[in-house]
């Protein structure tokens, strides 16, 4: 009853370094998005920048410095603005799930409304691409988001005063159009992941309260290492591979 080897959680953790050339509006950093299912956090270790977040209360700005700490529920637009070095280390729940298509990113309306065209925007050129091309087509995407972004406040004014509420509500029910096809894989996802996890805590409790040993003797140690950077919708991304292998070390 080891209950695996997952990391804790069944979450994923990464390394993210904010973009650092400017949007449309003149500020750096990543593309504003949501996700549907997972919460998110952010963990600042270097650097200094704001995180603008849109929910269902307004418009809001969350400072980002080293030892800051700050998560959100699916649902949250968030935006990461670098204002120089803005290194941080990303937690998300559902390991594999937001890889999946989670996220949706705030383009413009008419993007948004339709699926193929959504999907043109939101992909990147294939890894076999020039970096350089590739790293100009992530700021392309950053920027249509950025736009669409904007497009929810009057008069493009970043405040909870100016957040167009029927645009905010045309946009969710935007995002949930796009994913609601890929929900039942999601689920399995899901089940395989944070439900198991969660069951499988649930049995070492009930053994621990018969008396009986969960299965401590069983228990490893695993480790990961980052995979190749990659970018992602806030910046360069490393990645951990978190599939289970034993860990290095000295007996």
């Amino acid at each position: 009853m080891s209950g695996g080897r997952r990391f804790p959680g069944a979450t994923s953790v990464s390394r993210l370094e904010a973009y650092t050339d400017a949007a449309p509006d003149g500020l750096a950093g990543g593309t504003p998005h949501l996700h549907t299912v997972s919460s998110e956090a952010y963990l600042v270790v270097a650097g200094s920048g704001v995180l603008q977040t849109v929910d269902g209360s307004g418009f809001a700005e969350h400072p980002l410095e080293p030892g800051a700490l700050v998560w959100f529920e699916p649902g949250v637009i968030h935006r990461a603005v670098n204002r120089g070095g803005l290194d941080v280390r990303v937690i998300m729940a559902n390991a594999g799930l937001p890889e999946a298509g989670d996220a949706v990113m705030t383009f413009p309306d008419d993007v948004l409304a339709d699926a193929e065209a959504y999907r043109a925007a939101a992909t990147l050129p294939g890894a076999d691409r020039p970096a350089a091309e590739r790293r100009v087509a992530a700021s392309a995407r950053r920027d249509l988001a950025v736009r669409g972004f904007l497009e929810l406040f009057d008069g493009g004014v970043l405040d909870a005063a100016h957040l167009d509420r029927d645009r905010l509500d045309r946009l969710y029910a935007r995002a949930v159009a796009l994913v609601a096809a890929r929900a039942s894989d999601w689920r399995a996802l899901w089940q395989q992941g944070a439900l198991a996890e969660a069951t499988v805590t649930g049995a070492r409790l009930d053994a621990l309260e018969d008396g009986r040993d969960p299965g401590l003797a069983a228990a490893r140690v695993s480790a990961a290492g980052p995979e190749p950077a990659s970018l992602g919708m806030c910046g360069v991304l490393d990645r951990y591979d978190l599939d289970p292998r034993p860990a290095e070390g000295t007996r």
